[in-house]
């Protein structure tokens, strides 16, 4: 398993009347957390398109917890439990600056070939870069 944290402070144009987090910024703090996963690995997200290979979004779930609110610093931490095969699942949890978990998340996402639009295998440098979290 491989997990990394990264933070988010909450902007204003983030939040609605309420001051909480909008619940479509989530999907945003999922990607941050994604990227910047990845390039704790070394592995940045922009090599994989340099490759010709693109990851859309398949599927999203996201369960509230707790309000997040303007200006707190969010911890996003992100859980990979199995290597990536045609498909990579990420799990979420978002903690506010008191350490209460207000989200939990996850998103599967699917390798795609840019030339031809379908379905590829995970390329071998990103399994590679992982696979010492997996024994």
């Amino acid at each position: 398993m491989y997990s990394a944290s990264t933070q988010i402070r909450v902007r204003y144009a983030e939040t609605d009347q309420m001051s909480y987090v909008y619940y479509g910024n989530y999907a945003m703090y999922y990607e941050v957390g994604r990227v910047e996963a990845l390039r704790q690995l070394g592995f940045e997200y922009k090599r994989l398109e340099e490759q010709g290979v693109m990851m859309p979004v398949h599927d999203l779930e996201c369960k509230y917890l707790a309000p997040a609110k303007y200006d707190e610093l969010l911890t996003v931490k992100v859980i990979i439990k199995e290597l990536p095969k045609v498909r990579m699942i990420f799990e979420y949890e978002v903690n506010n600056e008191q350490g209460d978990l207000v989200n939990t998340g996850k998103t599967t996402l699917v390798f795609i070939n840019m030339e031809t639009n379908r379905p590829c295998r995970a390329p071998d440098e990103l399994t590679e870069v992982l696979k010492s979290y997996f024994s």
